[in-house]
């Protein structure tokens, strides 16, 4: 806690003078923290940079019961929304998934989560399961649905290399039936008062992130830990830079200088790009404006692509914002690749 602390202190000057207005706690299991020490970690990030009056402050949690004992210790810290790291409420994808809880303890982590005072609860989901059907996925989504989720983070399994599934790959559905678990899966959320807001988001009743969405409107942020990654805008040196923690948690704990493994600034072929790969991801993509106040950039310098992929019927024709249409969004890589 005193090192994440000390951190923060070195990090402030990123902040250019600006106040938070998102906090997330992720990456790893920051739920392990006590209540007392979340707050004593926001008590100390509001005193060294500041908080804007509506903080969206969000904490990861696992669903297992030694973490739902510490969910109302979290409200009493300041915590305002609750990530649950559910993935499936069906055993054995669970058990394929290593997952050490299973779907009755999923269940009771909501009704935990609801009962300490969380009004704003996201339930992350995985689609695409080995073996999995289309009833069970969607029976998935109407179990989290049924107990309360206001917003679903629902996204398909891809694998990663370096992993147990990478080196022994699974029995995963085919292609044919991955469409028809998307298709069926956002109508399940669509009738049910979920609107898609990004790839792999939906909320309702307005409870979007504004963390995430943050991200996707190529904001800065501040990365705080052992591996942690910020993304800070340089208005006077006309730069925007990435940074990087050092990774290994034994290493950033030793550390007594500044614990920024490295700084490196977009390059200007690649910020067009990095923009679009991020508003892009947004269903009602991102306002015009902010590519030259986020990058630099003059608009006119992407207009003849833009000017092509409206013509091709995968971006919407629009001054307001850079926004794909319905066919544009179901093949972004391609959209992306005109940048």
């Amino acid at each position: 806690m005193r090192k994440l602390i000390a951190d923060l202190r070195a990090d402030q000057h990123w902040g250019q003078g600006r106040k938070l207005h998102s906090i997330f706690f992720g990456g790893g299991t920051p739920s392990l923290f006590s209540g007392a020490a979340i707050g004593d970690i926001l008590n100390a990030a509001e005193q060294i940079i500041g908080f804007e009056q509506d903080i969206e402050i969000t904490l990861e949690a696992n669903p297992g019961t030694f973490e739902q004992q510490k969910f109302a210790d979290f409200i009493s810290a300041g915590v305002n929304r609750l990530s649950i790291g559910i993935q499936s409420f069906d055993n054995s994808h669970l058990q394929h998934l290593g997952r050490i809880h299973d779907g009755g303890q999923a269940l009771a982590a909501i009704a935990t989560a609801k009962s300490a005072g969380f009004d704003n609860v996201n339930i992350d989901l995985m689609h695409g399961l080995p073996q999995q059907s289309l009833q069970q996925a969607k029976t998935d989504i109407e179990l989290a649905i049924d107990h309360g989720a206001q917003h679903i983070s629902w996204y398909q399994l891809t694998i990663e290399p370096n992993t147990e599934f990478y080196s022994k790959p699974p029995s995963l559905p085919n292609d044919d039936r991955l469409a028809d678990i998307q298709q069926a899966g956002m109508e399940l959320l669509e009738a049910n008062g979920f609107k898609q807001y990004e790839v792999s988001a939906y909320a309702r009743n307005g409870q979007t992130s504004r963390h995430n969405i943050n991200y996707w409107q190529f904001g800065d942020y501040l990365g705080i830990g052992a591996g942690a990654h910020g993304k800070i805008t340089l208005p006077q040196q006309n730069m925007v830079i990435r940074t990087s923690k050092t990774r290994q948690p034994d290493n950033y704990l030793a550390r007594q200088e500044s614990v920024i493994a490295q700084h490196n600034a977009i390059e200007l072929d690649q910020m067009a790009v990095e923009f679009m790969m991020n508003g892009l991801r947004l269903k009602n993509g991102v306002p015009t404006e902010l590519l030259a106040q986020r990058t630099g950039l003059d608009p006119s310098g992407i207009a003849p692509q833009v000017a092509e992929l409206q013509s091709q019927k995968l971006m919407v024709s629009g001054e307001q914002s850079y926004c794909t249409t319905d066919l544009g969004y179901r093949f972004l890589n391609k959209v992306l690749e005109s940048f």
